[in-house]
């Protein structure tokens, strides 16, 4: 027999702004959010026990968005849980701004969530961005959860290449601040780009996201993320 569905629990989403603005008032409304962030562990429930993973991915020939987000049990990586969403792109594609585009799908995403994860690793930066409010720093504020950026690329700073050792890692500098970490998931591919987004440290962000990995460049929640909106995309033109 199925287990019962779950009661749906419904997420705090606090939305201190629009999203339809200019270019000068995002800039201002990230340099505003840049002061409210915590950059030191206050994960609320204790122990991890459920990790989510969040991924965008673009319509071909169409301004489509997909969104999805995927619950994993922490540490060991089962599948609880996925919640998607699609939306058109109201925002320009603007470097740096990405989360004015991003944001408004992946929060209708996390609204289609039955349970609230203790943390979230979004496939972006946390404050390792020019004015400190990447993608999962912003998102972390709006649903008030622990949230980890983890990017495939650097957008800023300088660093030294770790080791060849999962494991291994070098602090990201800019303007002469560790706003993140270069961190090697696995043997002689290419590292990633973690910082810490709201509510969590970047030792910890590194910690968590060094035991998501599973074999793979990618921790598991975002790599079963990106998997799963690309289905969806496919499925879906």
């Amino acid at each position: 027999m199925a287990a019962p569905r779950p009661e749906k629990q419904p997420l705090n989403l606090s939305l201190p702004h629009p999203w339809n603005v200019t270019y000068e008032e995002a800039v201002s409304i990230q340099n505003t959010l840049k002061k409210q962030l915590i950059l030191h562990d206050r994960i609320k429930t204790g122990p991890i026990h459920l990790i989510a993973g969040a991924d965008i991915s673009y319509g071909r020939n169409s301004d489509l968005f997909f969104a999805t987000v995927v619950l994993l049990s922490y540490p060991d990586m089962q599948p609880i849980e996925k919640a998607h969403a699609i939306e058109r792109a109201s925002f320009p594609y603007i470097p740096g701004l990405l989360s004015f585009r991003e944001g408004p799908v992946l929060l209708k995403a996390f609204k289609n969530m039955m349970r609230v994860p203790d943390l979230i690793i979004f496939d972006g930066q946390g404050i390792a961005h020019p004015r400190g409010v990447g993608l999962a720093a912003h998102m972390g504020l709006f649903l008030d959860i622990p949230a980890i950026g983890c990017a495939k690329s650097r957008l800023c700073g300088e660093h030294r290449e770790p080791g060849p050792l999962p494991g291994d890692h070098e602090d990201l500098l800019y303007q002469e601040q560790v706003i993140g970490s270069v961190l090697r998931t696995k043997a002689r591919v290419r590292p990633v780009f973690v910082s810490p987004g709201h509510l969590i440290s970047l030792e910890r962000s590194r910690e968590v996201t060094l035991k998501c990995c599973r074999g793979y460049r990618l921790p598991e929640p975002i790599r079963q993320a990106h998997l799963a909106v690309n289905r969806l995309r496919i499925s879906y033109q």
